[in-house]
């Protein structure tokens, strides 16, 4: 599902040049959650801008579901995003101006998806996040463990096949965020997709299938977890 080959990221900074990822190869299966680890400085976002063709690599290739990401035009590269890749950021990225529904509705209209169909999964993903009873609060009326849960059922809204998660709970309370972790598996879980999350969280790391570790832009470990699933049906 994510195939990751020869990936180097350099970037220019005055007369010299920072090698950000120095020549990067995985592969994850469909379904795998997949946790990215490294300290500050390792490279890992570097790494998911690119898993998400945010950026562009200095040399080698990602491709989503079998399809070359890296290079596509801006056109084809959003068309591809829209429909692969659902996005769960550390500060939620809600639109203030929208409702709880209305921010998960938006990919989906975005996407040109049917109204009412649209309507009645982004209600039943609200409600699986137990916010069923807030669908017309504005993220400003949502806590932010809540003003999360939000996101989560917005990037599920059009069921990818990909899900990429960036800190997800850095911004949260333990409690809060043990929730919001235990939602997301349970929901990725739920819809069968591929998980790629990056933390620098130990903790968090601990609950995924594989976890591999970035060091100065190289892979330095790349491990077997225990089970996801495993770990949230023992709660």
């Amino acid at each position: 599902m994510v195939q990751v080959d020869g990936l180097h990221k350099s970037i220019r900074n005055g007369s010299r040049t920072v090698d950000i990822l120095k020549g990067v190869d995985f592969s994850i299966p469909q379904g795998q959650f997949a946790a990215i680890m490294g300290a500050s400085g390792s490279g890992k976002s570097t790494l998911l801008g690119l898993l998400a063709g945010l950026d562009t690599p200095s040399s080698g290739d990602v491709r989503l579901n079998g399809i070359a990401i890296s290079y596509l035009p801006e056109d084809k590269l959003a068309q591809v995003r829209g429909k692969t890749i659902g996005f769960v950021f550390q500060s939620y990225q809600l639109i203030p101006t929208l409702t709880a529904l209305e921010n998960v509705l938006l990919p989906y209209e975005l996407n040109a998806g049917e109204t009412q169909d649209g309507l009645a999964r982004a209600r039943e993903l609200l409600t699986s996040v137990g916010l069923g009873d807030r669908l017309g609060h504005y993220p400003v009326q949502l806590s932010g463990g809540e003003q999360q849960r939000v996101a989560l059922a917005r990037a599920f809204i059009l069921r990818p096949p990909i899900v990429l998660a960036d800190e997800p709970t850095g911004n949260l309370d333990s409690t809060n965020g043990q929730h919001v972790l235990e939602l997301l598996l349970n929901l990725n879980r739920k819809e069968g997709t591929t998980l790629v999350l990056v933390t620098h969280d130990a903790a968090l790391a601990a609950y995924a299938d594989r976890r591999i570790t970035l060091r100065d832009g190289l892979i330095v470990s790349d491990e077997t977890g225990r089970s996801a699933t495993a770990s949230v049906e023992s709660k």
